[in-house]
This record gives C-alpha cells, structure tokens and sequence, in this order.
C-alpha cells in the first residue's frame, strides 16, 4: 500500500551497490537505466527485474546470451508489461529473496537487498577473473543465482531458462569474454 503525499515518485538513492574500483561506463549505464526505471514504475528500490531490463536493453553481449530470436522478445515483453501490470503486485514492496545476503553498508541503501546482493557478486566475479570492474555477463550470471529475485521470475515466465542463462553467461566471461 502507498502512503505517498506526492505524485512524483521518489528518487532512489544516488550511492551504488558495488564494492573494489566502482561500476565500468558500461555498468554505470545499466544503473542509470535502471534506477529510472525504477522511478517511472513508482518504486522505491531498484531491484532485480530493473535490472534484467536495462541490461538486455543495453549490452549486446546479454542478449547475445539468450541466443536472440523469440525468447528475448519474450522476456524485454515482461519486462515492458512490469509498469503496465505484470509487475503491479510488486510495488511498494522491497525485494528480498532472502537466499544470498545482502550488501549492508550505506551503498545498499535505495537498492533492494537482491539487487545489492547480485551487484556484489557481479563485482566479485570480475576480481576472481583478474578485471577491475563487472561486464553485462557478470551480472547477468549474477541475477540468475539467486533462483528466488524477481529477474529470475520473470525469466521463468518468460520461458528463459535461468541456470542456463548462467552457465552461458560464466562461459563467455571466462572463455569468450575480453581478456584484460
């Protein structure tokens, strides 16, 4: 239930979810994509499925992943449905699937627990792989560990299938992927 006084939806809040050396230009876009999303949908944290979208929205390596054709256009068809009603169910909640710990320091705050949660384990890729910053492909693998976020839901609903999503996601980033 909203309990708004105004008709503009709140701004999330302007610190980022990642740790080490901070978001690529890349990265920094899907972030902004999706934090304005998250706006314009009236919700008070960017959570998972804002990410999932600006990510297929904006990195060609993503949707390279999902070997293109139909299943991509189902899956950007939930999320385009997310501010229209698929979705609704969800706002004015905060996202918490509850299966991987949340980043807890201020950088968490405006971010559901997931979202943060998939920003840090994109990081952490990336450093375990010898890069300074997270790809599209990290994240993506790391939305789609957390079995419970509502990426994973829509990509369930979507026909997607999550696990592997991720396993072509981690093949690209430690076979296919730039070398740093």
């Amino acid at each position: 239930m909203h309990y708004r006084t105004s008709g503009i939806p709140e701004q999330a809040a302007p610190n980022h979810p990642w740790v080490g050396a901070g978001p690529s230009a890349a990265m920094t876009a899907v972030v902004t994509g999706a934090r304005r999303r998250a706006v314009r949908d009236g919700d008070r944290h960017v959570d998972t499925a804002h990410l999932l979208h600006s990510l297929v929205e904006s990195d060609p390596e993503v949707r390279e992943a999902f070997d293109g054709g139909p299943q991509l256009a189902r899956v950007l068809g939930y999320l385009v449905q997310r501010s229209i009603g698929y979705g609704l169910r969800w706002q004015g909640t905060q996202e918490d699937s509850g299966a991987f710990p949340a980043v807890r320091e201020p950088a968490g705050e405006g971010w559901s627990p997931s979202a943060a949660a998939a920003m840090d384990r994109a990081v952490r890729s990336a450093l375990l792989r010898g890069e300074a910053h997270a790809d599209g492909l990290d994240l993506l693998a790391a939305l789609v560990a957390d079995r419970r976020c509502r990426a994973v839901e829509v990509l369930e609903r979507a026909g997607a299938e999550a696990e592997w999503l991720r396993a072509r996601a981690v093949d690209r980033t430690s076979v296919g992927g730039p070398q740093g």
